[in-house]
Parts: C-alpha cells; structure tokens; sequence
C-alpha cells in the first residue's frame, strides 16, 4: 500500500481489490533479517540492509532508507523529522500541528506517527538548551488531551526558532552539544558519547 490504510475512506476501501501475494520462504527470510537488524544493538546490521536484494518486500528499502535519516544527522545532531519540524516552523508554521507529520506533502517523511512526533516536537522544546520556544502545554499525553483547555493552550501555541534552532538550521551548530541525548533507536540506544550518526555517505559513531 501507498497509504495507511486507516486514512481511506471506508466506501474506498470497500472497492480496492487487493492482490493475494503467497508468501513463501523468501519473504520470510528478508522479513527476518529485518526484523534482527531493527533490534541489533549497534545500526550497521539495519545499514548492511541495503547492499541487499530486498524487492521481494517492496516497501522496506524505502523504510530502511527513512529510518537512517532518522538517525542524528552528522552536521545536526538531529534527525530527519526533528529536522523537518524545524525546517516548517522557519517557514512560517507556527502552531504545533501544523508541523505534525500528518500533513504528508509538507512534512515529506513518514517514519513516525501522531503521539511519536509529540514527543520529537517537546524534546526540541524542552531540552537544557531548546532549538523551538513557545510551546505552551505538556506533556503530549492522553491525559492533556483530554482536559479541554490545556489542550486548545497546546493548539494555540506559537512556535518560534530559539537562537539555536536557526544555527542548526544555518549548519553551524549541532543540538548533541548542547543537550543530552538518550534515546532508542530501535534495538541501538543512542547516547552522547555513544551518538551513531547518519550520513549518506558513512555511518559513523
């Protein structure tokens, strides 16, 4: 599929035909060796993916390419989405949803979903030295969704580039200097002394 399918229409979807595909053990192997390189604790393993024949899952080489963009990138110390959000919010996107990835021709990448790109947009708001200003209400929880008013104060918020958020953008600054980095990516947790970063030409630590 080219979309997810709970964003078509169920009158669409009723009228898809959808070809029946036998699996045999050829996607089981590409699909295991995937789903090993996803959890391995260093990203080499979901790096050598590509040097791979993986055509018989027509989706993965494009998904294994997005999610390496999604490592921090080498001048930024920023993933692709988190790059994106800034990217937006110079442009004039001010409020936190319009910079959310559900609009899918401006946001151009679709690694992560709803309540994900909550948590990426607080951690650039949030950090020691914050690269966005202006968000007015967190957590990016259920719980702040349902309490109507600090959820328009979420809405409502005016996003802005803090000094830093322009310099990483400008290409002179990288947000892993300045804040501390401790996250999952997949199997591999990235730390700051421990930060593998992409580029597309060399996966580097």
């Amino acid at each position: 599929m080219d979309a997810s399918l709970g964003e078509i229409e169920p009158e669409r979807l009723a009228e898809l035909k959808f070809p029946g595909v036998a699996i045999n053990d050829h996607h089981l192997e590409v699909a295991g060796l995937a789903w090993q390189a996803f959890r391995a604790p260093m990203s080499h393993a979901w790096f050598d993916l590509l040097g791979r024949d993986l055509s018989i899952l027509p989706q993965l080489r494009r998904c294994v390419l997005e999610m390496l963009e999604e490592l921090p990138g080498r001048a930024t110390g920023l993933g692709a989405s988190e790059l994106r959000m800034l990217e937006l919010i110079s442009a004039g996107y001010v409020h936190p949803f319009d910079v959310f990835p559900h609009y899918r021709q401006r946001f151009q990448h679709r690694v992560f979903g709803y309540w994900e790109a909550g948590a990426l947009l607080e951690g650039l708001a949030l950090a020691p030295m914050p690269a966005v200003s202006g968000l007015a209400e967190w957590p990016f929880t259920l719980a702040m969704h349902d309490e109507p008013e600090r959820y328009e104060r979420y809405k409502e918020s005016r996003l802005s580039l803090t000094a830093l958020g322009k310099a990483i953008l400008a290409g002179t600054e990288d947000f892993s200097r300045h804040n501390s980095i401790d996250r999952w990516w997949g199997g591999t947790r990235l730390t700051n002394d421990r930060l593998w970063r992409w580029d597309p030409v060399l996966l580097v630590p």
